[in-house]
């Protein structure tokens, strides 16, 4: 391997129960990494994110030696306390338990989440997506990355909703988790609320034929300056709280005798419509 002398030294690894790379053990135990206040990104390119980003601090990569020569560029400009491992696909499928890895595994540290109004006063903060009981972890992963393709400012999520440094989270969002900031409301209705406060326009997606066509907004209708989007889970949808809390309820006009879409591509059309 010929990763250059700026980055981290590498250490190999040949055998799955080294103690140096315990952190690696136990990854489908969601509780356990919990209470350790760890996560695991998995692949090259997620890999890739984490380290180019600001928000979470990397505390080791296990990674193939391919992996690592792959991701020299970033590595370079790396923290150089990061410990990186060298060992072959099959140790990493031994430690981890699974084979999604692609021969590059890294631990980040959690840290503390940002307050909820260091998110929604940023002065740059235009568009906010607010997730509602949405605990499948592809869903969320998905809504991620479509807030990051279509450039929200932050995801705020319900208690109920799935982890978005859960593995598969960050996997399905190919590291929109790790970009978009995010904060979990424990009191969801004062969120709102507070939301409301700081000049957004809360908008309820919903398949009710009733509602508003998004369409509407930023064609015979002015966008608002500043647009909270709530979306519900595909089983129950936005509560009634919480659609009686929001300015308006909104909907994605569809094909006769279609009446929904997957939560994530309905997230994804209405925040490619929001942004403009």
């Amino acid at each position: 391997m010929s990763v250059s002398e700026r980055a981290p030294r590498s250490e190999p690894i040949d055998d799955p129960s080294d103690p140096r790379i315990a952190d690696y053990r136990d990854l489908k135990d969601a509780d356990l990494r919990l209470r350790r206040g760890l996560f695991v990104a998995e692949s090259r390119a997620v890999v890739r994110r984490l380290l180019g980003g600001a928000r979470f601090r990397t505390r080791s990569i296990l990674a193939t030696g391919p992996s690592l020569e792959a991701l020299r560029d970033v590595l370079e400009a790396a923290d150089p306390g990061i410990r990186l491992f060298v060992t072959r696909h099959q140790v990493i499928r031994a430690v981890s338990g699974f084979d999604f890895h692609r021969g590059c595994l890294a631990v980040g540290e959690r840290g503390a989440e940002p307050p909820l109004d260091a998110l929604i006063e940023a002065p740059d903060a235009r568009l906010l997506v607010l997730l509602e009981e949405v605990a499948n972890p592809d869903n969320v992963g998905g809504v991620f990355r479509n807030a990051l393709a279509f450039g929200a400012a932050a995801v705020l999520l319900s208690p109920g909703c799935a982890d978005p440094l859960y593995r598969k989270t960050i996997r399905v969002s190919a590291g929109g988790s790790l970009c978009v900031p995010f904060a979990r409301l424990a009191d969801w209705a004062g969120g709102l609320r507070r939301v409301r406060e700081a000049g957004y326009t809360i908008l309820a997606l919903t398949p009710d034929a009733a509602a508003l066509d998004l369409a509407e907004l930023g064609a015979r209708r002015a966008l608002p300056r500043r647009v909270a989007l709530v979306v519900g889970s595909e089983g129950q949808g936005i509560g009634a709280a919480t659609r009686e809390a929001a300015d308006e309820a909104v909907r994605i006009a569809m094909a006769p005798g279609v009446d929904s879409l997957n939560l994530a591509t309905a997230t994804g059309i209405a925040l490619h419509r929001l942004r403009s």
